[in-house]
């Protein structure tokens, strides 16, 4: 089924080349769908490679694997399936992984360990090993494309393909970065979001990539929610081709560091965003930021209570300033919070305070504020300096009618 362009979308970027990096799509038909479903990226020799995935305790062979080959650092080629997550799929789940790896591992004369694959789709169905191979084989003699190419080849239920990109000063010279993400549902994740990747020219070690991708992904894609699941096979890759030619980072005092962790937390923001301006039947972006906290992780736990609350969602998505919701989604939480502290803002308008309704507040910019595509609620718990901003969207009827029929 084709779904309307969320009308949260924005335009695709255009995105540089990468030196070392060199992107096919092609047809495997996992799905009967008229478009292409299996991407392959080669990476140049040399390549550092870190990754976040999902913590879910039932992920696909797909993540498991990836999660091995993290350990060695090193990458020469990608693979990406949408249609079909393979996960929950036993032995032949994993037996199809195997085989993409050694399949690419003998075109590009690697090892298969260097190989990393990840898919997306329904989850309990063995990805067929026989259209994997096709679509492989296709993709070897396929002209290569562009990153808008790669980015719609990823998506499942997307409405719009997803990329962005940076650049930074590194050692004297500019490195650039790339990154396109699919996910439009099952988003909630405790460390990325559904499949996203990320490449970059410049020469960094595997350990430190691992870190600022980590570091990154904090207050990224750790940062938001569309309707609470966590996906068996959230993933999320960075790559490093080292063909800017600059001196390595290999720590933080590498010349340049701060400029790159500093360019690839922008990039995840960027990337995460897009993700959630695409969910399943959205209308509204919501930012909701908590302050007064005990803690960050305390303020953390208390917005994600709040931005996954269906009724605080549809609430906005109905453009009610329903703020007894949120005092709901705030004692819910389990986290410290003292009633008669609490203040609660829609935009820059308090509409309670200390535990109270804020008496003759005007109701007139809050519904304007409302009626917009981007609505900010604000949690002020006046306990301490924990702070956290996350972002969700919300839960309209077009969500339900997206994911009654999604095996169809």
């Amino acid at each position: 089924m084709t779904h309307a362009v969320s009308p949260l979308a924005l335009p695709f970027p255009d995105m540089p080349a990468i030196g070392g990096v060199t992107p096919h799509v092609a047809r495997a038909r996992y799905k009967v769908w008229d478009r292409c479903d299996l991407t392959y990226v080669t990476l140049a020799e040399g390549t550092s490679v870190a990754g976040v995935l999902t913590n879910s305790k039932c992920p696909s062979p797909e993540v498991e694997w990836c999660r091995k080959a993290l350990v060695l650092g090193r990458a020469r080629a990608l693979v990406v399936n949408a249609g079909n997550s393979n996960a929950f799929t036993g032995h032949r789940g994993r037996q199809a992984v195997e085989a993409i790896a050694a399949r690419v591992a003998g075109h590009a004369g690697c090892q298969p360990s260097d190989v990393f694959v990840a898919s997306t789709g329904v989850i309990g169905v063995p990805l067929p090993v026989d259209k994997a191979e096709a679509g492989l084989d296709a993709a070897f003699a396929a002209t290569p494309c562009g990153w808008r190419d790669v980015a719609e080849t990823i998506g499942t239920t997307d409405t719009y393909p997803k990329g962005a990109s940076t650049t930074a000063i590194v050692d004297g010279r500019t490195v650039t970065l790339v990154g396109v993400i699919k996910g439009s549902g099952m988003i909630a994740p405790d460390m990325a979001t559904m499949l996203g990747f990320i490449f970059t020219d410049a020469a960094v070690d595997p350990a430190f990539l691992q870190t600022a991708l980590t570091a990154a992904n904090a207050p990224s894609f750790s940062c938001i929610t569309v309707d609470g699941d966590t996906s068996t096979s959230d993933t999320v890759l960075a790559f490093a081709t080292g063909a800017a030619g600059n001196a390595p980072l290999v720590d933080a005092d590498s010349d340049g560091a701060d400029a790159f962790r500093a360019a690839l937390a922008d990039l995840c923001r960027q990337l995460a965003l897009l993700v959630v301006r695409d969910g399943e039947g959205a209308s509204k972006l919501i930012e909701i930021t908590v302050e007064g906290a005990d803690s960050d992780r305390s303020a953390h736990r208390i917005a994600m209570s709040i931005a996954n609350s269906p009724l605080v969602k549809t609430a906005i998505a109905g453009e009610d300033a329903n703020w007894g919701r949120v005092v709901m989604a705030v004692g819910k939480a389990g986290e410290p919070a003292e009633r008669d502290r609490l203040s609660i803002r829609f935009g820059t308008t308090q509409v309670a305070r200390e535990g109270l309704a804020v008496e003759g507040y005007d109701e007139a910019p809050v519904a304007t504020h409302l009626k917009g595509q981007t609505v900010e609620v604000g949690v002020d718990l006046g306990l301490g300096e924990g702070r956290a901003t996350v972002w969700t969207c919300d839960l309209t009827h077009g969500y339900i009618s997206i994911n009654a029929d999604y095996r169809s």
